[in-house]
């Protein structure tokens, strides 16, 4: 793992696995980073990892939404949402922060303008590379125009808990991901709208480039 002082005020740390993180290993990771956020003993984090092809179950996820032919992982998040798949080309972003300050322009104890915050810091890392992420009332995440098809599909998702005002969990991001694995699911609940990935709108950008998108976008909302 490679950390780095990024914000200008010194309380966050980036943060950035290399290789396949285990999901439990990550949960265990984010409990305990944020049980130390809420005493005062270590300070916020945005963490950037990749996970092996896993699906996991959001709290209000139906087990009927879980095909799973290839018999990947599975397991209870514990996070808001519904099935979410993670896997290699991904970039999922997990993000402990104390909400009970204000961060940039999101406000102090705001929930929903928290998770609004996500999807304008994921649109933001998006136009770096010229791809416009929209949002859509009734669904959470970010979604983007196919200009081959005129379809919309999913491109950025959004899963988070708040605990004691600390959250935790966070976005992912489809860089180039194998985009057969979300069939195992009923991605997010949803089955009238796809889901794709820069590489499949035709941007060839690697895991670096989308990580110095996500953390040059992150002042714009969050500092």
């Amino acid at each position: 793992m490679h950390d780095g002082i990024s914000d200008p005020s010194g309380q966050l740390v980036w943060a950035r696995s290399e290789g396949l993180t285990a999901y439990d290993s990550a949960l265990e990771a984010m409990r305990e980073r944020v049980s130390a956020i809420r005493d005062g003993t270590q300070g916020e984090r945005v963490w950037l990892v990749e996970h092996p092809p896993t699906f996991t179950a959001g709290t209000s996820a139906r087990a009927a939404d879980l095909f799973n032919p290839q018999g990947f992982a599975t397991f209870e998040a514990g996070r808001g949402g519904q099935w979410t798949y993670h896997g290699p080309g991904q970039r999922v972003a997990y993000v402990m922060l104390d909400l009970t300050r204000p961060h940039g322009a999101v406000p102090a104890r705001d929930v929903r303008a928290y998770v609004d915050g996500l999807e304008r810091w994921m649109i933001a890392a998006l136009a770096h590379f010229g791809v416009t992420g929209l949002i859509r009332p009734g669904r959470v995440g970010v979604w983007v125009v196919d200009p081959r098809t005129g379809a919309e599909a999913k491109i950025g998702a959004i899963g988070v808990r708040i605990t004691r005002w600390v959250s935790w969990h966070g976005i992912s991001l489809n860089v180039a991901p194998e985009l057969s694995h979300f069939g195992g699911i009923v991605p997010c609940g949803i089955t009238e709208f796809g889901v794709t990935s820069l590489a499949a709108l035709g941007v060839q950008a690697d895991m670096a480039a989308v990580d110095d998108a996500l953390q040059a976008s992150w002042a714009q909302i969050f500092s």
